[in-house]
């Protein structure tokens, strides 16, 4: 670490989120809901010719000008200089920034890498003197991570960390970006947000997230052919294209994994339909049942996660107090999430602790539980 941050005196902020319902489906413009978490990632910066940039959680630092943004390096820089591309495009850049970025939760499954984009682009607009709607943050953060890292992600991460409202549940229909903020009805009991970390650290880039959105294309486009609909290129086809009456009458046609992966997007969409409505009511009780199922059916359909996440979630289950959870994020790794009883949350951490110890005593010194509230999205930059 070469930089101190008594020598950054300006800020940004960016809270991590989490998904309630809407695993794994936004990247095939479905239905998504989401918290930001009063937790997440602050910039420590100034203005400088040149960008230098280092992080509290990763080894090295990202260097380069404003006029050569270097090829992808294969590591944290890279989201900053795809950021940095992806602006540039849009906007003449005529300074640089050199800062340090903190995170007050782990890496894996909380959107960091849109956190960290998206905090950078805030400082970035700011030295620049740039005005940027919301909207338009969320598109330079999301072809930032698609197009110059490589990850094939949808919508949902930025969106939550921008658009967000503190006591609210964001709802996302990510073909039109049309979003609702549903205030948390006065007669729902109290909730707080437990985040377990299972203490091992993935990256998106090299997991399986791609190949499971492979396959959920390869559903869609032969759903298309089969049924005579239009179907266009491979590269723009999603699932939400295919209404569920032509799926229910071809999905036994599919590879089993193609049809395993596209059970999940038709009834993950549909549990998010299914707890707008919990949500609404004031239904706590069903809202997070919908969600232990939603984490079943990424198990068992999506068939993501690894044996640590596994035993989070069944420890979960079996939790007094735990309403509902699921893993976070793609479920590579990472963590998981839950809606808990706030009266019951130093027993709900002790047992889940005591259990994922026993079952993995070697990352005892690696695993935490953190308690987090909903709020509001990034401030926009200007």
């Amino acid at each position: 670490m070469i930089l101190k941050l008594a020598d950054l005196p300006q800020k940004s902020f960016c809270p991590q989120r989490v998904c309630p319902l809407g695993a794994h489906v936004d990247h095939q413009h479905g239905l998504v809901t989401g918290f930001a978490l009063d937790k997440g990632i602050t910039f420590h910066y100034r203005p400088s010719e040149k960008f230098f940039l280092e992080s509290l959680a990763f080894p090295g630092s990202a260097r380069f000008s404003i006029s050569h943004v270097p090829p992808r390096q294969g590591n944290w820089g890279d989201y900053l200089r795809g950021a940095v591309r992806s602006l540039a495009a849009r906007y003449e850049l005529t300074c640089g920034v050199t800062g340090i970025f903190e995170g007050s939760l782990p890496v894996g499954g909380l959107s960091s890498s849109a956190a960290l984009i998206i905090s950078f682009l805030t400082a970035l607009c700011r030295a620049n003197g740039i005005q940027i709607s919301p909207q338009e943050l969320i598109a330079v953060a999301l072809e930032a991570e698609r197009d110059y890292v490589g990850v094939h992600v949808g919508i949902l991460d930025q969106s939550c960390e921008v658009y967000s409202k503190k006591d609210h549940l964001l709802y996302l229909d990510t073909r039109d970006q049309a979003c609702e903020l549903l205030p948390r009805p006065g007669n729902m009991p109290p909730f707080e947000i437990a985040v377990f970390f299972s203490g091992i650290e993935r990256s998106l880039a090299g997991s399986a997230f791609n190949t499971r959105v492979d396959e959920l294309k390869a559903a869609a486009y032969a759903l298309k052919a089969w049924s005579g609909m239009e179907y266009g290129s491979f590269a723009q086809t999603r699932l939400r294209d295919v209404p569920v009456e032509v799926y229910e009458k071809y999905r036994d046609r599919l590879p089993k994994n193609w049809r395993k992966r596209a059970d999940h997007f038709y009834s993950e969409c549909e549990r998010v339909r299914k707890g707008t409505e919990a949500w609404r009511a004031g239904d706590l009780e069903e809202f997070g049942s919908l969600i232990f199922a939603s984490g079943a059916s990424s198990i068992h359909q999506y068939e993501t996660g690894s044996a640590e996440l596994k035993r989070i979630f069944e420890l979960m289950k079996r939790t007094p107090g735990v309403y509902g959870g699921r893993f976070s994020g793609a479920g590579f790794k990472g963590c998981c999430m839950a809606l808990v009883d706030p009266a019951r949350k130093e027993e709900i951490a002790e047992r889940i602790t005591a259990g994922y110890v026993k079952a993995f005593p070697h990352l005892q010194s690696k695993f935490a539980v953190y308690f987090c509230r909903t709020d509001n999205g990034a401030s926009q930059p200007g």
